[in-house]
């Protein structure tokens, strides 16, 4: 199945990450025992293979009808990139803000506008960045499609935001399958799997449980 495939991929290129000894703080504040760096697979072309790969098999199967792909800056253009080129359709990128001199347009190569656009991300957190790409699209007249992401986190938050923006996410594989695959793999023990299972029980109130707020 290619969630596990990616899965696979993802534990391959080392773009799975777990600090269960040195949890890591997102941007958001929210302390976490794992991690995910998609920035990696580039570098490893057999892990961004399967990743490109399943991103094509998910828009043949589900998500037909796109006219254009669209990268969010900097974590998705990568591959939005090679998934235009795969398919043959026209890319583009989103900036999270602005140039300061030419154009100042938020959308980089091409208009959008009247047209059905798939925005691809890396990973979404809060879908905070995501949604600001959704949102600059629309303002350009595009129709968003759908956000398709290789992973998620799962956050609450996150679905809510989507839902309230009226857009669908999608993505490639979850973290239960990436758990499962790194314990097949002898990766993880059963034991460390079931702190970041722990986790995502309750991803805000994790650390202040374990003691580990500042």
């Amino acid at each position: 199945m290619h969630d596990e495939r990616v899965a696979a991929a993802l534990l391959a290129a080392d773009a799975v990450g777990f600090q269960l000894h040195q949890p890591i703080t997102f941007k958001s504040g929210i302390v976490s025992p794992v991690y995910v760096d998609n920035r990696r697979l580039p570098f490893h072309p057999k892990a961004w293979h399967t990743v490109i790969e399943a991103f094509s098999h998910k828009i043949r199967a589900d998500l037909q009808g796109v006219e254009v792909i669209a990268g969010v800056a900097v974590g998705g253009i990568p591959h939005s990139a090679a998934l235009a080129y795969t398919l043959h359709l026209p890319s583009v990128f989103v900036r999270k803000e602005a140039k300061g001199h030419g154009k100042q347009q938020l959308i980089e190569g091409g208009e959008v506008a009247q047209r059905r656009v798939l925005l691809i991300e890396d990973l979404v957190t809060t879908g905070s960045s995501s949604l600001a790409a959704v949102e600059a699209l629309r303002a350009a007249g595009a129709e968003v499609m759908s956000v398709l992401a290789i992973v998620q986190y799962g956050f609450a938050e996150a679905a809510y935001h989507f839902a309230a923006a009226q857009v669908p996410l999608h993505t490639l594989t979850n973290f239960q399958v990436i758990l499962q695959t790194a314990l097949r793999q002898h990766l993880l023990t059963e034991a460390q799997a079931a702190i970041i299972r722990d986790w995502f029980d309750d991803p805000h109130g994790w650390a202040a449980r374990k003691g580990l707020t500042l």
